[in-house]
C-alpha cells in the first residue's frame, strides 16, 4: 500500500524558514513525479514545486520561485521543500503528492499524504 506521509510544518514569523519532508512508502517512486502542493481555507488546491524523482529536474510556481526549494533523499525515500522568506500568503496546508508527470494540476497526481500545516504569521 502506498503512502506519503508529511512532516515539518509548523508555525513560523514572516521571514522565516521551514523544511517540510514527505516520506514515501509502498513502493519505489523512481519512475514517478513528486510534487508539493498547498491549499488555504476557501480556496483550491494550488501547485507549489514538482520534481522528476529519477534526474532531480524541478519546477516551481512563479509565487515561490527563488524562496522554495525541492529536493530529495533517494536514500530514504523521502522529498523535502525548504521554504525560506517566508509570507503571511504562504499560509495553508501543505501536500505531498505523486504522479507519472511534472505538470501542474493536482487531479494528474495519483497518490497524496495527509497534509501538514504551515502557518506564517506577519
Amino acid at each position: 500500500q502506498v503512502q506519503l506521509v508529511e512532516t515539518g510544518g509548523g508555525s513560523v514569523q514572516a521571514g522565516g524558514s521551514l523544511t517540510l519532508s514527505c516520506t514515501a512508502s509502498g513502493r519505489t517512486f523512481s519512475g514517478y513525479c513528486m510534487g508539493w502542493f498547498r491549499q488555504a481555507p476557501g480556496k483550491e488546491r494550488e501547485f507549489v514545486a514538482t520534481m522528476r524523482w529519477s534526474n532531480g529536474i524541478s519546477y516551481y510556481a512563479d509565487s515561490v520561485k527563488g524562496r522554495f526549494t525541492i529536493s530529495r533523499d533517494n536514500a530514504k525515500n523521502t522529498l523535502y521543500l525548504q521554504m525560506n522568506s517566508l509570507k503571511p500568503e504562504d499560509t495553508a496546508v501543505y501536500y505531498c503528492a505523486a504522479g507519472w508527470s511534472p505538470v501542474q494540476m493536482p487531479n494528474e497526481y495519483h497518490y497524496w499524504g495527509q497534509g501538514t500545516q504551515v502557518t506564517v504569521s506577519s
